[in-house]
């Protein structure tokens, strides 16, 4: 990645501290093989508080890096990961991390998934109870709080770990493809709550998919990667007002120009990896 093609992502800002921060961020690991495979390269990237952030890029192109960066879960090789201003240290109730698999207990009730997180904060059981339960009616599962998870559709089984995920109310939601496997109905249904509980909450939020219709529908902001190693290389801010239908004809345009960035970007990487395989 030449530092021409990258791009510093950092909205104007009225001097105050942004969120979630990455100042020059660079991540590698290391494959079965024993080869160093860059993830990420030199990524600066500001996220407001309140802004619902989508990252969108190749396969491989370090979304998911990035979001274990901001969780805590895996530390920068160089360059600053910040919360508040501050370096991340490691996990913490601040955020919580949706993953593309809902991960629940199998052995716990719905309700006792959600409650969960709320035993960490020493809670008493009648206060996690009504808390868990106000959570299960928000999406809309109050009637299978005592079914076990493999008792309810996949779909649903997101919805409790959202649920769960939100309960402890964070001040940021870090999503890794939490709709990639779903049908297109419950995908859609799901990307509406999503909407809505978030307008609600006003927490940040970095989402990562690889659907370009579903980042336009739920954004503020696009931030598109490059092919791996991954840094952002164009930004899309979407002003549709919300609730918003894929169907309006501004963000059709929006999805139409990001689609076409991504094939230019994956035909570049297959271009630089044949160049590549050539000269070995």
């Amino acid at each position: 990645m030449t530092a021409s093609r990258s791009l510093r992502v950092v909205p104007d800002a009225d001097g105050a501290v942004a969120k979630l921060s990455l100042r020059g961020v660079s991540k590698s690991f290391r494959s079965a093989t024993g080869d160093v495979v860059p993830a990420i390269e030199d990524v600066t990237l500001d996220v407001e508080a309140g802004e619902f952030v989508c990252l969108i890029g190749p396969s491989g192109s370090g979304k998911s890096s990035i979001l274990h960066l901001l969780a805590g879960l895996e530390t920068p090789d160089a360059g600053e990961v910040l919360l508040d201003g501050r370096v991340i240290a490691g996990p913490g109730p601040d955020r919580a991390l949706l993953f593309q698999e809902p991960a629940l207990f199998p052995w716990m009730s719905v309700r006792a998934n959600v409650e969960f997180g709320l035993r960490m904060l020493r809670l008493p059981a009648t206060e996690m109870r009504d808390r868990a339960d106000a959570w299960l009616a928000k999406v809309e599962l109050s009637e299978f709080a005592d079914a076990q998870p493999h008792e309810l559709s996949r779909g649903m089984r997101q919805r409790a770990a959202l649920a769960r995920a939100l309960v402890c109310r964070p001040d940021v939601l870090l999503a890794d493809e939490p709709f990639g496997s779903l049908d297109a109905q419950a995908r859609e249904i799901l990307q509406q709550e999503l909407q809505s509980l978030w307008t609600e909450l006003g927490n940040t939020l970095v989402f990562v998919t690889h659907n370009v219709r579903e980042a336009v529908l739920l954004a503020d902001r696009v931030v598109v990667l490059s092919a791996r190693p991954g840094t952002p290389i164009e930004e899309h801010r979407i002003t549709s007002p919300r609730p918003r239908r894929l169907e309006d004809a501004l963000l059709s345009r929006v999805v139409v120009d990001i689609h076409e960035h991504l094939v230019k970007e994956v035909e570049r990487a297959a271009r630089e990896e044949v160049a590549r395989t050539d000269l070995a």
